[in-house]
């Protein structure tokens, strides 16, 4: 109610605004009271005098008729969009995808009410006892591990300790065969982007405490972030967070979901053709190796697809190209859907690591999306001449 009062306030002129506020200031003298627009009741209420109830009739009068006209300009300047939650069945068209689904997690955070519609203080939340994000992260990564698209890549701690850091809050023990490495943790915001400037300070923070390296946990990664890999000798895994660690204490640390996952940085080369154009070309993924301390590259068979933005303005991701490598026959399942031959040439330019070529963007800048067979993702952007 408050909300949309507010809202109409917004709406209403001066002159309409001046003589409402008139007739709800001499309805305030003849009752002695001092209704506001949030608490003015719609009827009168006994007993009230009866010169009073004019100047309530006229009050509610004229806040109705400016409403009137509000929503009869908005309904004359705004488009019309028809939207259809039970569309008709075409049994002559074929779906070769599953639907799609759009889900969204509240970006703002919600603060409790107590018994005596008193805000509920988050510290004094903690400080009884309850299970904070941090702490409810760190127990799900001590339980799953970090996994990378193959199951030898895991990163099994043995030990997952708190660290009074300002950047880093816990330290990680594994194995790196038979040597124990020290990894520092780094957790991003609940509700948010990790910037590279965080990494950057992390591992910095990392290095002077004698690390071997940082694990960056997070639900989402800014594009210059994705290309930040190292900072001298410690080496910067990015493990992007399951979005299902939203539930909080409701999800059960079993160790079993792919939870937090470490997708390598994509080998991309840009390639200039004579006539001016451009080609992007996917060699691989280069990925971390736990049991070795390594950086191995793995060819483009751990891309299920790869998309580029041919000309990429920083602020949205827009899919111009898009490109499905998959493993065995990942199209084999199409043709048994359709019941039909593919063409061979129009699947090769779909069925590639080597896109078509495409004028230089006016912006000078191309991002491009690499997704494994997991679901995750890494976008890398490039400047171009």
């Amino acid at each position: 109610m408050l909300l949309r009062l507010k809202r109409e306030q917004a709406h209403l002129g001066k002159a309409d605004l001046a003589k409402i506020n008139e007739l709800l200031r001499d309805l305030n003298l003849t009752l002695r009271r001092s209704y506001t627009l949030q608490d003015l009741p719609e009827r009168p209420a006994d007993p009230w005098p009866e010169n009073a109830r004019e100047p309530h009739r006229d009050f509610w009068n004229a806040r109705t008729a400016r409403q009137k006209a509000i929503d009869a300009s908005i309904a004359s300047k705004a488009d019309v969009e028809y939207l259809y939650d039970r569309p008709y069945a075409d049994p002559k068209t074929v779906r070769v995808a599953g639907p799609f689904t759009v889900e969204s997690v509240s970006p703002h955070r919600t603060l409790g009410v107590d018994e005596n519609d008193e805000l509920i203080d988050p510290l004094q939340i903690k400080e009884s006892g309850a299970q904070s994000f941090e702490q409810m992260i760190l127990e799900n990564l001590h339980a799953a591990g970090v996994q990378q698209a193959h199951k030898e890549g895991r990163i099994a701690f043995e030990a997952l300790t708190l660290w009074p850091g300002e950047m880093v809050c816990a330290e990680g023990r594994y194995r790196e065969g038979d040597v124990e490495k020290r990894a520092a943790i780094f957790i991003g915001p609940e509700f948010g982007t990790v910037q590279r400037p965080d990494l950057v300070k992390a591992a910095r923070e990392a290095g002077d405490a004698g690390f071997d390296v940082l694990i960056a946990c997070a639900f989402n990664y800014e594009a210059h972030a994705s290309e930040f890999s190292k900072l001298g000798r410690v080496p910067v895994l990015k493990a992007r967070m399951n979005a299902d660690l939203h539930m909080g204490g409701d999800l059960k640390p079993t160790g079993k979901g792919n939870l937090f996952v470490v997708f390598g940085e994509p080998d991309i080369e840009i390639l200039h053709e004579a006539d001016g154009r451009l080609m992007v070309h996917v060699k691989g993924v280069d990925v971390f190796d736990p049991t070795t301390g390594e950086v191995r590259s793995d060819g483009p068979d751990g891309i299920a697809c790869w998309f580029i933005d041919t000309d990429y303005n920083e602020e949205s991701f827009f899919v111009r190209h898009a490109y499905f490598l998959g493993q065995n026959d990942p199209y084999g399942a199409l043709k048994t859907t359709l019941k039909a031959e593919i063409d061979a040439e129009v699947w090769a330019s779909l069925n590639s690591a080597l896109s078509r070529p495409f004028p230089v963007p006016k912006s000078r800048r191309i991002a491009v999306k690499v997704i494994n067979h997991l679901g995750d993702e890494v976008m890398k952007v490039f400047r171009v001449e």
